[in-house]
């Protein structure tokens, strides 16, 4: 008798322990489920707020996994169409894995599968991107972001000319995130964006960018009504409209021998091109005057077109000299204009970086231009 009434009660607890298990995992499940459907919600948003920007994303086939912790959505060969651009852009890659977390579904993780390929629609690539590798990160939900993270190791992007690949950009880690620090997506939101660049290079660009720089950069964007789902350009001509402004509040960039930290304010003109100026301690100036032609570029100037005209008109020759010696001894004059320091214990002098209609000008040297950003 007690033999049997303690077998009943094993069977019992054997019994209720299978339904505990049953019950645990049914739950489970459904929870599961349930994340699964918030988060394929969650990137049907994103999607429906990219097209609304103009960036319109495809997937070949796609498939949800990552049972039981995770929520894992799988995007074959994607692709997506930005018609924010003129012309538009076709860009294309393997697949992306999007996952989530079961118990933060509106954390999106993406990883990125090479090569990605960037054409004209309907036209073979122009520009091929790959990498070790390649993701991001969305906080927050489509109707009020709070954050997005993008990271690369070791991505290089090629032009191809004629079947043959050309660097535009090799590194070996680019780090780009974005928040809203103050506001809300819908009420003046203000976003600071920071940049890390490490060992970056762009042959493809100019001269001055083959050798590797490294670079860690941290702006404010001020002056925006909403982030409300429109293209770049768009809002960039908003924020210019309302008098808006880019504050660069730390900024630090290495070239080999040459460091520049710095900060300051910028805004766009009615053309989309920055004004403003930044005030930059510079440390170890002559290579980076002499790697971007700095001599040549004042010798090419008006102002000294100008003097040595009125030279040679005095006596023949006499211009000529005088366009030499503007150009002779810049980095030592340029010394002489700016405020003497030391910079991380290097000799260093303070000058201003000014942007005018898109020129930019260290001291009274022009080093270069910047696109329009609409």
């Amino acid at each position: 008798m007690a033999t049997d009434r303690i077998g009943r009660r094993r069977n019992r607890h054997y019994i209720a322990l299978i339904v505990l298990f049953a019950v645990l995992f049914g739950g489970w499940s459904w929870l599961w489920t349930y994340a699964a459907g918030k988060a394929e919600t969650a990137i049907d948003g994103w999607r429906t707020r990219e097209a609304k920007s103009g960036r319109v994303y495809t997937c070949g086939s796609q498939t949800v996994g990552g049972y039981p912790f995770r929520i894992e959505v799988n995007c074959n060969r994607a692709a997506a169409v930005f018609r924010g651009s003129e012309p538009p852009v076709e860009i294309k890659s393997s697949g992306i894995l999007i996952a989530a977390q079961i118990y933060q579904p509106t954390l999106l993780i993406s990883e990125f599968h090479g090569p990605l390929t960037i054409a004209d629609p309907g036209q073979a690539p122009n520009i091929v991107v790959n990498w070790k590798l390649a993701q991001s990160s969305v906080r927050g939900t489509p109707a009020a972001p709070e954050r997005v993270s993008l990271v690369f190791d070791r991505p290089v992007v090629d032009r191809i000319s004629n079947g043959n690949p050309q660097h535009l950009l090799v590194a070996k880690h680019v780090e780009i995130h974005g928040r809203i620090v103050e506001g809300s997506a819908a009420n003046k939101p203000v976003i600071q964006v920071a940049v890390q660049l490490e060992q970056t290079s762009a042959p493809g660009l100019h001269p001055a960018a083959e050798t590797p720089v490294n670079a860690d950069i941290i702006a404010v964007l001020r002056g925006l009504n909403d982030f409300a789902p429109k293209p770049w350009p768009v809002r960039l001509r908003e924020l210019q409209a309302a008098g808006g402004q880019i504050d660069i509040t730390q900024a630090r960039l290495q070239q080999g021998e040459t460091i520049a930290v710095g900060g300051g304010s910028l805004s766009l003109n009615a053309s989309g091109r920055l004004e403003g100026q930044l005030r930059v301690t510079v440390a170890g100036i002559e290579p980076f005057l002499n790697s971007i032609g700095a001599q040549r570029m004042v010798q090419a100037s008006p102002t000294v077109d100008k003097l040595s005209g009125a030279l040679d008109r005095l006596l023949p020759g006499l211009g000529n000299v005088a366009r030499q010696q503007a150009g002779a001894n810049i980095a030592a004059g340029i010394n002489l204009l700016g405020e003497q320091t030391t910079l991380e214990g290097k000799k260093a002098v303070i000058l201003p970086l000014r942007f005018d209609d898109g020129r930019i000008f260290l001291g009274p040297i022009p080093i270069g231009n910047t696109p329009a950003a609409f």
